[in-house]
């Protein structure tokens, strides 16, 4: 069912030539709780929109499936859809993925990422990615403002973050976009685990904003190549991007990047 991502409300809009009243468009923001196997892992604000890849992504990318193929996504609650308001999803695996352990909400810079020994964790539960050529440095300087062109929500509200799919020549894939950096990513996960597409190979994937460890988590566990960041990454991804053979730039611009890794081209 479409659900609405945007709402039109009237503001004050300030200019040095007075106060008026207009019409602005807002990104709507609602919770979403995601189940695996009917046991709640997750509660997530989202915008509304792709949630079934949403709930399959995170399920993916936090190592919850375990390898298990997904069977089913569907909405629903201790009601009905429509009682619940499209906002619980539940990833089906026929009891195939490991039992699940409740958690509030994705792994975040402020919930347990404090070290090397999350870097460990992650080299039990994912192998290094293979040996990758690097992505030409033009191409990667140039994917920001060819994903920004595609991004219709942000354009319409400019308060959304995306995450995108480039292959070698820098052309865009997929495109999704959310009030959440990490359900961007997840939405884009979750479509291409459900098309069958994963490991992205040499795809790279594009994050605006800053690359946090949780995005070199989650695109080494989708196998990509390379991830380029508008913003800087912090010292712990980069130690993660490094141990992934994950190719990891930042401050991308049309004229500019910093490659954090491999240390050295």
């Amino acid at each position: 069912m479409p659900r609405k991502r945007t709402e039109r409300l009237i503001v004050t809009t300030v200019t040095p030539d007075g106060a008026q009243r207009d019409p602005d468009r807002l990104i709507v923001e609602e919770p979403m709780t995601i189940q695996l196997d009917g046991v709640t892992v997750s509660t997530t604000m989202r915008t509304p929109g792709d949630d079934f890849a949403l709930a399959a992504g995170f399920c993916h990318t936090e190592g919850l499936l375990a390898g298990a193929p997904v069977t089913g996504i569907r909405y629903c609650g201790t009601g009905g859809a429509a009682a619940t308001e499209f906002n619980v999803v539940t990833v089906e695996t026929g009891g195939k993925a490991p039992e699940p352990v409740a958690r509030l909400g994705p792994v975040s810079s402020s919930c347990g990422w404090c070290g090397n020994d999350q870097i460990a964790d992650l080299m039990i539960r994912l192998d290094p990615l293979p040996e990758h050529a690097p992505f030409d440095l033009d191409v990667l300087m140039q994917v920001p403002a060819r994903v920004r062109a595609e991004q219709a929500l942000f354009a319409e509200t400019g308060s959304v973050h995306g995450a995108a799919t480039f292959d070698r020549s820098g052309a865009i894939g997929l495109v999704c976009e959310d009030v959440g950096r990490h359900n961007a990513v997840d939405k884009v996960v979750g479509h291409m685990l459900l098309d069958g597409r994963l490991p992205a190979g040499e795809l790279g994937l594009y994050v605006s904003g800053r690359a946090s460890v949780e995005m070199v988590q989650k695109a080494w566990a989708a196998g990509f190549a390379a991830v380029v960041a508008v913003s800087a990454p912090t010292a712990l991804a980069v130690r993660a991007a490094r141990q992934a053979n994950l190719m990891l730039a930042g401050f991308a611009t049309g004229d500019r990047l910093n490659v954090y890794a491999p240390e050295r081209l």
